[in-house]
């Protein structure tokens, strides 16, 4: 692995208490990851921070959206980017550490494990993971979720809503980014749906997700319902096309 591009994405709102942290530790663990932040123009400061550390560290890169917002879409941008610059794996994780750091460089070496492997999700919801910190109400909505997503969009994967994953590129490749349509949370299902269809190869990793001690979490009432119409959509779409 030492020597492939790898590009690490992550897309952030109000994360300045935790970005400078989590990208150091990163970096002590995998000193020659490459780094994109998705900023959505943070009021807190965040895409200011990475700007100044991006020109300190060729290693960080820094894009900063005056125009559009959301989960889904940022990523979105930032694998595209990947596909765009030719790297070899991509991963995304929450900046916020509830994604242990130390969990990446397991996903990243399950690809040395597999060599056809093509994509690995940190998972809640597989023997050796669990969630700490969480409300049971929280608990619920996501068991929830991952439940459905297999019951009606027919993936086999236990842990779907899950953003910490590692895409070899090459896949990505073979599929339209932009058809993507959900925005927010809805995007991580709806891509593993897409993959699902072009025949990728999953593995889940277990991990500990906790939830995050600085700042607050972007989940909602109102994102819940969208991520149950993306679903619908999903099963839809399922159905009525050939896969």
């Amino acid at each position: 692995m030492q020597d492939q591009r790898n590009l690490l994405v992550l897309a952030t709102y109000n994360e300045r208490e935790n970005l400078p942290r989590l990208i150091a530790e990163i970096q002590s663990l995998i000193p020659t990851i490459h780094i994109l932040v998705v900023d959505d123009n943070s009021p807190d400061g965040t895409g200011e921070w990475c700007q100044t550390a991006s020109e300190a560290d060729k290693a960080i890169h820094c894009l900063i959206r005056t125009d559009e917002r959301g989960l889904g879409s940022a990523t979105l941008l930032g694998l595209q980017t990947a596909i765009e610059k030719e790297y070899h794996l991509v991963a995304t994780m929450d900046a916020d550490f509830s994604h242990p750091p130390q969990s990446l460089v397991e996903l990243f070496s399950a690809f040395a494990d597999d060599p056809e492997l093509e994509v690995a999700i940190g998972s809640r919801y597989v023997p050796g993971g669990r969630i700490v910190g969480w409300p049971w109400h929280r608990r619920t909505v996501s068991a929830a979720i991952n439940r459905l997503t297999r019951l009606l969009v027919g993936l086999r994967t236990k842990d779907n809503s899950s953003a910490f994953r590692v895409y070899r590129v090459s896949k990505l490749s073979e599929i339209d980014l932009s058809n993507i349509r959900a925005n927010g949370y809805g995007y991580l299902e709806e891509l593993l749906f897409v993959l699902n269809r072009a025949k990728a190869k999953f593995f889940e990793v277990p991990i500990e997700f906790r939830d995050r001690i600085h700042g607050s979490s972007k989940t909602s009432y109102v994102e819940g319902v969208r991520v149950l119409g993306t679903l619908v959509r999903l099963t839809i779409e399922r159905w009525r096309l050939p896969n």
